[in-house]
C-alpha cells in the first residue's frame, strides 16, 4: 500500500497528467450534497492546503450550474450561432464548437442570425465562443473534481426538454426551455447605480419592463417564426425574440459574474480559490459584451406578446413615465457605476454587485433561473425536478466555510 504521505511533486505531477489527459466519461454520477468518499484524495495535503468537504461542494454546484449555461447556450448557438450562410457575415471565421467530442451543428435558423445581427453584426461569432466557453467549464469542473477523488456532476437525467422544432434542431432533450423566458433586466439599472448596492438593500427597475412580465421566447419555437415580411424585412415578432435573447445573454452573464467571486469567499484550499478566481472574471468579460450588445436593439413591439422595446436614451423612466433618468437607462453607460460599497462612509467604488451571500449566493442562483422560466415543463406547467437538485447542491455550497 502507497505511503500516504506521498511527495509533493509526485501527488502534483499525478494531478496535472489526470488533467491533460483524463475524460470524465458521460453519466456520471451526481455528487449528493457536498459529500465525499471517506478516504478520498480530496482531503490530501499540499502546500495549498487540504481540498473540504465544503470546497467539493462548491466546485460540484459551480460545474452543475456550468452544465446548465452549456446547456442553454448550445442552442442559442445551433440557432444563432456561425455560419457562412448569412450575408457579409462571418467571412473566414469557422465553428469548431463540440461536446463530448461531437460537432455541433451552429447558425440553422438564418433569419434569426440576421435579426440577432442587428444588435452586432459579430453576434454569431460571440454567441458560439460564448457556448465554447460554457462547455469548457463544466468539463474542467468535473475533470477537477475528479481529480480530487470526488465524483462528478450530471444532470442528464433532467434533459427532457423539447427544444425548438425549427428544422435541423436535433430533436433531443435539453435541461433548459427558451420558449417561455420572463427576464429580470434589473441588472441594467444596478450597475448605472451610484447610490444603490444590492449587497446594502438596494432595489432596481427593470430596463425593459415587459420582459419582467409573461413568457417570452428568446429562440424561434418553429420555422413559422422564421418567415420574413413579403419585401423581406424582419418581422417585429422575429426581431422582438432576437432582443429577447439578447437581454437574456445579459441576465445569464451577470450572474455567473457575481457568483464565482461570492463563493470564492466560502473555499479553503488554495488552489481552488484560484480556480474560481481563474474561471470567474471571464464570465465578467460575456456579461460586459452582451451589456453592450444589448443596448443596440430598434424601438419595436410585438403586440402579439404584449412586448414593447422602448426609448432608453430619453431620459424616460419606462417602469414610471418619470422624466430625469438617462443615467439609469441610457444605451452607452456600460461600465460599472461606482457606487457604496461595505459601508456607505467609505465612498463610492466600481464593482461587481452584487458579492455578498447573506441570502444565499448559490441558492440565489438557482431561484434567479427558477423565476425566469428556463426548467419550465411546458407539458406541465412545472419544472422537471432539476430545481430541486440543483437547490441541494446550492445549499451545500452556501454551507461550506472557508478554513483558516
Amino acid at each position: 500500500m502507497e505511503n500516504p504521505v506521498r511527495p509533493l511533486l509526485k501527488r502534483s505531477s499525478n494531478r496535472r497528467s489526470f488533467l491533460k489527459n483524463g475524460a470524465v466519461a458521460a453519466g456520471a454520477a451526481t455528487l449528493a450534497a457536498g459529500l465525499v468518499p471517506v478516504g478520498a484524495a480530496a482531503f490530501d495535503q499540499d502546500n495549498s492546503g487540504p481540498v473540504t468537504k465544503g470546497d467539493i461542494a462548491i466546485l460540484t454546484f459551480l460545474s452543475a450550474l456550468e452544465q446548465v449555461e452549456a446547456d442553454l447556450w448550445i442552442q442559442y448557438a445551433e440557432l444563432g450561432g456561425l455560419t457562412n450562410a448569412v450575408p457579409g457575415g462571418e467571412g473566414l471565421a469557422t465553428n469548431d464548437l463540440a461536446q463530448n467530442g461531437k460537432p455541433i451543428t451552429t447558425g440553422i435558423a438564418t433569419n434569426y442570425v440576421l435579426a440577432l445581427q442587428i444588435l452586432d453584426t459579430d453576434m454569431p461569432q460571440y454567441i458560439t465562443d460564448n457556448t465554447d466557453d460554457e462547455i469548457s467549464h463544466h468539463a474542467f469542473l468535473n475533470n477537477f473534481l475528479a481529480s480530487k477523488g470526488a465524483r462528478p456532476i450530471d444532470l442528464s437525467e433532467f434533459a427532457i426538454l423539447p427544444p425548438s422544432q425549427v428544422t435541423g434542431v436535433p430533436q433531443h432533450g435539453r435541461l433548459t426551455n427558451l420558449k417561455q423566458l420572463t427576464v429580470d433586466t434589473s441588472w441594467w439599472t444596478r450597475y448605472r447605480s451610484s447610490t444603490a448596492n444590492p449587497d446594502l438593500g438596494g432595489t432596481f427597475e427593470n430596463a425593459i419592463p415587459d420582459l419582467a412580465k409573461g413568457q417570452h421566447p428568446a429562440i424561434p419555437l418553429n420555422d413559422g417564426d422564421l418567415a420574413l415580411n413579403p419585401d423581406g424585412s424582419i418581422p417585429n415578432h422575429l426581431q422582438a425574440i432576437a432582443f429577447t435573447a439578447g437581454f437574456h445573454f445579459g441576465f445569464i452573464e451577470q450572474g455567473g459574474t457575481s457568483l464565482y467571486p461570492t463563493l470564492a469567499q466560502r473555499v479553503t484550499n488554495v488552489e481552488v480559490l484560484r480556480v474560481l478566481l481563474s474561471i470567474g472574471p471571464t464570465e465578467a468579460m460575456h456579461f460586459q459584451t452582451w451589456h453592450d450588445k444589448a443596448g443596440n436593439f430598434n424601438l419595436i413591439s410585438d403586440p402579439a406578446q404584449n412586448l414593447s422595446f422602448p426609448n432608453l436614451n430619453a431620459g424616460i423612466d419606462p417602469n414610471t413615465g418619470a422624466s430625469g433618468a438617462a443615467d439609469e437607462f441610457q444605451t452607452n453607460l456600460i461600465m460599472p457605476e461606482p457606487t457604496v460599497f461595505l459601508n456607505q462612509n467609505l465612498g463610492p467604488v466600481s464593482i461587481v454587485r452584487p458579492t455578498a451571500d447573506f441570502d444565499g449566493g448559490a441558492r440565489a442562483a438557482v431561484k434567479a433561473f427558477k423565476d425566469d422560466g428556463l426548467f419550465v415543463d411546458p407539458a406541465t406547467g412545472k419544472d422537471t425536478g432539476i430545481v430541486a437538485r440543483l437547490m441541494e447542491l446550492a445549499e451545500a455550497a452556501d454551507a461550506a466555510q472557508r478554513g483558516l
